[in-house]
């Protein structure tokens, strides 16, 4: 028996899901008082902006080192 993975079909490309989700937690973090969960969703934001970037880094052509 051959076990078979679930498939989905992205209407977003990766890049932009993953801006979307830090722009998500910039703007719920800035609602929040300062404590940590706000820290925890700003530090979200920024592993995903990251993320952006390394996903830039490794699909461009040349792959040259990040600045």
């Amino acid at each position: 028996m051959v076990i078979r993975r679930r498939r989905v079909k992205h209407e977003a490309s990766f890049e932009a899901r993953l801006l979307k989700h830090a722009q998500a937690a910039r703007e719920a973090a800035h609602r929040l008082p300062p404590g940590k969960k706000r820290e925890l969703l700003l530090r979200q934001a920024r592993a995903s902006e990251t993320a952006v970037q390394i996903e830039r880094w490794i699909s461009s052509p040349g792959l040259r080192p990040p600045e």
